[in-house]
């Protein structure tokens, strides 16, 4: 009960400021689509013989590149359900671009970094599966819609410079193919390589402009339309990145309730409040999530849709739009197929009482949102 009354305060807390609305909007956001995290349920087995313990980390048991069977079946979900406008639910798909190119990073030693675009990856992954079609597909048919979360989910320099000075099990992941590992797994002093724009020095300032920019022109060429939004990897990001993402089009500001600001020679992170509607000094708007549908993430115990429900009746209590936190992982079958049908039996609940409890509800994306409070809010 205390816990509850606990969650519940700080949702209020989260939806007392900015912009309000009489409509009932829910937003469904997710990240991390594109992007390497656990290559297959092989390495994975083989990673843990290593004698790394990732047995209690979600993202390493379950999360990996989504494949044709995923992405099927969480478009049937979807495509069930209508709001009155005739718009099915919608996941705003969160896309970092491009990965790693292993093999050309361990060709130069660890000195020199080279990608590819996630689309080739998809193919390697699975050769023989065309996902990007069904990308394609459900961009067509608007329950699939990619926004910018970055070139790659990855501090380039920190990553290289670690490899170089033999992180051990950096060297065993990339052996593998793969480099997210738990932040408890390597050096603590340091930031988390997962967060691209982790650092506030100015010579990684400037890496990160020119990934920004780099990134955001390889989701325009691969998509045919321009990232409006953008969401940083780890919710931490600079403002002096904002002058370039503005530049490149983005207008608004997926995050949770604070903005995670990188420190000069720190490890420290500033915190900063967002609202939804607040406005930075370019015009930019912020969008804070203020509901969360995480199953893989929580207790099996806990009562994932019941949770989201009460969040939903929050913000719509503070005329809020009810942006809904919900990440990759929790729709990937493929390292563990019941992962993705245990969470997909749960948002079609989930989705069963959105339309029960608000016939007149209003389905929408985060960069339609952010069109809408750029003008108008």
């Amino acid at each position: 009960m205390f816990s509850n009354l606990k969650s519940s305060l700080s949702r209020a807390l989260t939806n007392s400021k900015g912009w309000r609305t009489n409509e009932h909007i829910v937003i469904i956001e997710s990240d991390d689509w594109g992007g390497i995290r656990m290559p297959n349920r092989t390495v994975r087995n083989a990673f843990q013989k290593k004698g790394y313990n990732i047995n209690h980390n979600p993202y390493c048991q379950f999360d990996t590149i989504a494949n044709s069977e995923d992405l099927i079946k969480l478009f049937s979900v979807l495509s069930k359900y209508k709001d009155k406008d005739g718009n099915h639910p919608m996941i705003t798909a969160n896309t970092v671009v491009a990965n790693p190119d292993f093999d050309e990073i361990r060709d130069s030693d660890f000195k020199n970094y080279s990608y590819k675009p996630f689309t080739t990856t998809l193919n390697e992954y699975y050769p023989h599966q065309n996902v990007f079609e069904l990308w394609k597909d459900g961009i067509e048919k608007k329950v699939f819609i990619p926004q910018f979360h970055g070139r790659e989910h990855l501090n380039v320099p920190l990553w290289l410079e670690l490899l170089r000075g033999k992180e051990q099990v950096l060297i065993d992941a990339f052996d593998m193919g793969f480099w997210g590992v738990p932040k408890e797994l390597y050096d603590k002093n340091i930031i988390n390589i997962q967060a691209a724009y982790g650092s506030a020095e100015n010579e990684s300032i400037d890496y990160y402009k020119n990934t920004i920019r780099e990134g955001l022109d390889l989701f325009e060429s691969i998509f045919n339309y321009k990232s409006t939004t953008f969401i940083a990897n780890n919710y931490t990001w600079s403002p002096k990145l904002h002058t370039t993402l503005k530049e490149k089009g983005v207008i608004g500001f997926q995050g949770m309730k604070y903005q995670k600001i990188p420190i000069e020679s720190s490890t420290d992170l500033d915190l900063y409040p967002a609202y939804t509607g607040k406005r930075n000094d370019l015009g930019q708007v912020y969008m804070v999530r203020n509901c969360v549908f995480e199953p893989s993430q929580m207790n099996a115990s806990a009562n994932n849709v019941k949770n989201c429900l009460r969040d939903m009746e929050i913000a719509f209590l503070f005329k809020k739009p009810a942006i809904i936190a919900s990440h990759r992982l929790n729709f990937i079958g493929a390292i563990n197929p019941d992962n993705r049908d245990q969470n997909l039996i749960m948002l079609d609940k989930l989705l069963t009482e959105i339309l029960r409890k608000w016939p007149d509800v209003k389905f929408k994306t985060s960069n339609q949102l952010a069109d809408n409070l750029y003008v108008n809010g």
